[in-house]
């Protein structure tokens, strides 16, 4: 009788670099992130340069970037990264919250943007998020986003598309929600469906409607007044 040798499954970790001037901030998020299963921590920087340095052995599918760096910037570093190495996603895990920095850090390619006083939960789903190649914003810096596109609005022309007619009453549902600033999970749970439907819905609102992004998405629903002002 032939015998079958099991091999176990083994799945790749995401290598994530620290770039953060602080040693106990990079301390706390190695500690925070030590017992979760899918993230490595591959290495740590306290500016720029040195991350520059790292890259010369190791190339980490995610940096976790703060801003505030000495002698170059998390958004200098974030532009040099996403035209050198494009293939590493970029998540800002910064104190500085305001319209500023956060606009500054998408031009730059950064795909995800997160406080400080995040928590364990939803760092570890902005860093799959973000490695899957989907933005991630939390709520407050969504609300950021959605507040300056609804002030920039008022004074702008009002856009007409008949493009808002093509998605179903389930994708005007769940665009609600984006726009709302709920993340894929919450999503889920308020219309009782998987994240990976959620994640499948939004991709198809994003392509009925010829947008990239969920920051065009917000732009969009403002000017076509899918949300009130």
């Amino acid at each position: 009788m032939p015998q079958y040798r099991l091999h176990k499954i083994v799945m790749e970790k995401i290598k994530i670099i620290l770039v953060d001037d602080h040693r106990i901030v990079r301390d706390g998020l190695k500690s925070l992130l030590a017992d979760c299963n899918s993230v490595e921590i591959a290495g740590e920087a306290e500016n720029a340069y040195d991350f520059l340095k790292i890259l010369n052995h190791t190339i980490p599918d995610v940096v976790l970037l703060d801003i505030a760096l000495p002698k170059m910037s998390g958004i200098e570093l974030a532009k040099i990264i996403k035209t050198d190495f494009p293939g590493i996603k970029i998540l800002m895990l910064s104190m500085y919250t305001s319209e500023d920095f956060i606009f500054n850090s998408l031009k730059a390619g950064v795909l995800g943007y997160l406080p400080k006083n995040t928590t364990k939960k939803e760092l570890t789903e902005a860093i799959k998020t973000v490695f899957s190649g989907k933005e991630y914003f939390s709520k407050s810096i969504s609300d950021t986003i959605l507040k300056s596109y609804m002030n920039s609005a008022k004074f702008g022309k009002e856009i007409k598309s008949d493009k808002i007619k093509t998605l179903t009453k389930r994708e005007n549902e769940l665009l609600f929600y984006v726009v709302e600033g709920l993340s894929n999970s919450q999503i889920s749970e308020k219309l009782s469906i998987s994240v990976r439907t959620v994640e499948t819905h939004k991709t198809n609102i994003l392509k009925k409607l010829g947008l990239n992004n969920v920051v065009d998405l917000v732009k969009y629903a403002i000017r076509n007044n899918i949300i009130e002002l």
